[in-house]
Order: structure tokens, then C-alpha cells, then sequence
């Protein structure tokens, strides 16, 4: 059989070297690759969710009689789900907008109040304050869907569960919400803040609410002072927050940090009975372990009562 190449221009053949553009291509393409395989599979999750999810119907002031929503609403985990855009024109007639690079939704209230939603987040913004959402936001049938307490929350409107039809009443109470930051208090958002970016840098969301839930119940408690910044520094029996004697604590919080410890002053709590946390791959001291009882473990944290 006769050879395309002699000898020598054969072996030149097989060691000549590769173009350069050649492994960034190759990089484009897996990477392309990644993505589109991320998003077949939220398309799968999403019709997946909607398809073992049962329909709930949403009405006002009955549990009978045709839905309210435009769109279906759905119990997922045991959380109803709303649509956001179905529910915010439902409540309000509010304008809505998707940013779909942030994934993110928003409304904007009669009153001029903003209202987001992001796709994966534990949490809402209502104006300056936080609601957490305790599942999460999430795209279901192509559209944004939000749990529906929080929603309802943001327009003063009552749910009402009823197990015997499953279904959702929902009730005007006539009321304003107030949107502005100023419902907190400026120092305790301040200092939980500041222990909670401190201490949960870099951990899961509902990992940084736990280390905020872990303060504001040793403020409940009667052994422990009964403000947040006295809490913070107590020494009363040593060092109770390692950022308080290193310095950490006077950094500037991490955006989530802040959020986290709005929704703590909400009032949403993980356990009302945590008291103590550490993360026992940099620990020092075992004596939490030893002497508490195990409540559960978020990220690097593990909390204790």
C-alpha cells in the first residue's frame, strides 16, 4: 500500500505541535458543554417539581370556589408555592420585572415599594427588610415561584391553611407593612451583624441565621446578659466569641451577614433552644461537645443546646 508521506515527512507529521488556539477551544466547548447540562437539568428539576407537586387552590376569604391566581399554585415539601408575578398583580396590581441574569424578580408596590425574589435564595426583600422564605425560591413550570407566607406578608395578607380541603383563604387585613430599615433596631443590626460575618463567613445562609438565632437566645435566656452586644462580649466565664477577643467582630459584614441577621430580627428562628456552636475542624476545646446536647449541623458549624 502506497504511504501518503515518506519516512521522515511522516514523523515530522506525527510530532508537529498542536495550534495554539486549540486547548482554549477545547475549554470553550466543555465549558459550554457545563452550562447547557446545568440548565437541562433545572428544566428537569422544574418539571419534576411540578409534576410531583399537588395543585392548591388560592382564594379570597373562602376555601370554595374558582382560584384567584392566574397561574397554579403548588405544595412542594410541604410548602405552598406561589407564582411571583401571578401573586404580585393578584395582591396589588404591581408591575413586575425578571432580570434573568440574576435570576431575579421584582415588583414594585402601588406604595413604591420594591419586592425581589432570587432563584435559590431562603429569603425576600421588601424594600430594607428581609423575609425568610424557609424553602427555597425556586422555577417551577418556567416561572419564578416563592412560598407563599412571606409573599403575603409583604401586602398584609392573612393565610389560612385549611388540611381538610388543602387549600389557601386569603384575607386582607387592611393594614400597612412598613418597608424601611428602620424597624430594626440600628445597634442590635448592627452587632448581630457583625458576629454573624465574624463567625459564618463563607457558611450556607441558614447557617449564618443559626449563628444569629445562637445570640439572640442566650438574649432570652436568663443566664446570659439580655442584649445583644453584652452577649457578644461577655466574659463571664472566658471568652464566649472568639471574634470579640481577635478583632473580627469590627470588620464590615458580608452583604448575607446583614441579611442573615435581619431575618433573625424578624423573628424567624431555626431553634429557639441552640445556645452554642463550633466548628469542630479548627476547635481548640472539645467542652461544647462534651457537655451539651447535639441539635444539628449546617456547613462547617455544628450547634448544640
Amino acid at each position: 500500500m502506497k504511504t501518503l508521506y515518506s519516512k521522515k515527512e511522516g514523523m515530522r507529521a506525527r510530532t508537529r505541535k498542536q495550534p495554539k488556539w486549540l486547548p482554549r477551544a477545547i475549554k470553550l466547548i466543555y465549558s459550554a458543554a457545563v452550562v447547557c447540562l446545568m440548565m437541562l437539568g433545572a428544566t428537569v428539576y422544574a418539571s419534576a417539581a411540578s409534576a410531583s407537586a399537588q395543585t392548591v387552590p388560592v382564594r379570597w376569604n373562602s376555601t370554595a370556589g374558582v382560584t384567584a391566581l392566574s397561574d397554579n399554585a403548588y405544595l412542594i415539601d410541604g410548602v405552598t408555592y406561589v407564582p411571583f408575578r401571578a401573586f404580585a398583580i393578584l395582591a396589588d396590581n404591581c408591575e413586575v420585572s425578571w432580570n434573568g441574569t440574576t435570576r431575579t424578580a421584582s415588583a414594585q408596590t402601588s406604595r413604591g415599594v420594591t419586592i425581589t425574589a432570587r432563584q435559590g435564595d431562603y429569603y425576600m426583600t421588601y424594600g430594607g427588610r428581609c423575609f425568610y422564605t424557609v424553602a427555597p425560591i425556586r422555577i417551577v413550570d418556567d416561572r419564578l415561584y416563592v412560598p407563599i407566607r412571606p409573599m403575603a406578608k409583604c401586602f398584609a395578607i392573612e393565610v389560612d391553611w385549611n388540611a381538610a380541603s388543602r387549600s389557601v383563604s386569603l384575607v386582607r387585613t387592611g393594614k400597612t407593612v412598613r418597608a424601611d430599615e428602620g424597624v430594626y433596631d440600628a445597634g442590635s443590626l448592627y452587632w448581630l451583624a457583625r458576629i454573624i460575618g465574624a463567625e459564618a463567613k463563607g457558611e450556607p445562609f441558614r447557617g449564618q441565621v443559626a449563628v444569629g438565632n445562637v445570640v439572640l437566645n442566650r438574649v432570652a435566656s436568663r443566664d446570659y446578659p439580655n442584649t445583644i452586644y453584652d452577649v457578644i462580649f461577655d466574659r463571664k466565664y472566658g471568652v464566649q466569641f472568639t471574634p470579640a477577643a481577635n478583632g473580627t467582630i469590627y470588620e464590615i459584614p458580608p452583604a448575607s451577614a446583614i441579611v442573615a441577621a435581619k431575618v433573625c430580627l424578624e423573628g424567624y428562628t431555626l431553634s429557639d433552644s441552640i445556645l452554642y456552636f463550633f466548628n469542630p475542624s479548627i476547635a481548640t476545646s472539645q467542652w461544647i461537645a462534651n457537655n451539651c446536647t447535639y441539635a444539628f449541623r449546617i456547613g462547617g458549624h455544628v450547634f448544640y443546646r
